[in-house]
């Protein structure tokens, strides 16, 4: 692992994979160490991966104020790092929360970014977080899943209030479009990846303001992907549509028969796809 110090003095550290030129890559959760991206099905074949351990995840340390997990303090985490490897500009992937932190990023600082990448993600950020009616067409259309009846009881728990890491792997098979042992594994690894604590910072007063981020996103003409889905509760391709829409120059591609880590299910597909975009 590779290390730097950031705007308040904390170490944070990154992964490097394959060779070329550099892809930051962000870890969503929040509050998950990057391990559980991987490569993301092999994209260091045709890319330098960069992948950041948010601070108080993985091997990068907690922060003195835990006012900087904030997702608006992590944008200047990824600045730091952008110093840090002497790019001018660097191509960004956010997945999940991570996009919320490349979108911040994008908007923050648009000079330096090259490409963006937005798979499968949180879009509470920009205000288009999946509404109850979207949750209520993907459960009945999982309900016949062996698993169903004790992810939905984990949701129910989960809306009561609780935040344990282990109820949120309980929910987990919701996330997958195929619950099998290669999905299981990479699930129960968040046992062992997530913190509470970066987690509810990330998500404190103040860390949202929608508007703000949309005004800025439609000055961000740089070529951006939004990389949905089909079968993502969390990024429904509706939503996903409406996100592309914001940027003057987006593509909006649809994965049909994956979940919300489309990488652990057809590894191949997604680096492919996300490879072609890069490098057009």
């Amino acid at each position: 692992m590779a290390r730097f110090t950031s705007f308040d003095g904390t170490q944070l550290a990154y992964r490097e994979a394959g060779e070329g030129v550099p892809l930051v890559v962000l870890a969503g959760g929040p509050g998950r160490a990057s391990e559980y991206l991987g490569t993301l099905g092999g994209l260091e074949a045709s890319r330098r991966l960069v992948v950041l351990d948010n601070r108080g995840t993985g091997e990068s340390a907690a922060p003195v104020d835990a006012f900087t997990y904030r997702r608006d303090m992590l944008v200047r985490d990824v600045e730091m790092l952008r110093r840090d490897l002497g790019c001018e500009r660097v191509d960004v992937l956010g997945h999940s929360a991570g996009a919320g932190i490349a979108m911040g990023y994008a908007a923050d600082f648009p000079d330096r970014v090259g490409k963006l990448v937005l798979l499968t993600p949180a879009l509470r950020r920009v205000g288009l977080s999946p509404e109850q009616s979207d949750w209520d067409a993907f459960l009945a259309a999982r309900a016949h899943e062996p698993w169903f009846a004790g992810a939905a009881a984990a949701l129910e728990r989960n809306a009561a209030g609780d935040d344990s890491v282990e109820n949120r792997v309980a929910a987990s098979p919701l996330l997958y479009a195929r619950w099998d042992d290669r999905a299981q594994a990479h699930a129960e690894a968040e046992l062992r990846q997530w913190s509470y604590e970066v987690a509810l910072g990330y998500n404190a007063e103040g860390a949202f303001v929608p508007g703000v981020l949309r005004r800025a996103l439609a000055d961000f003409d740089h070529p951006v992907l939004v990389y949905a889905a089909a079968q993502d509760p969390i990024s429904p391709v509706r939503r996903c549509r409406e996100l592309a829409a914001l940027f003057p120059d987006a593509t909006l591609h649809v994965h049909e028969g994956v979940g919300h880590y489309p990488w652990v299910e057809e590894p191949e597909q997604v680096a492919r796809y996300i490879a072609s975009f890069l490098g057009s």
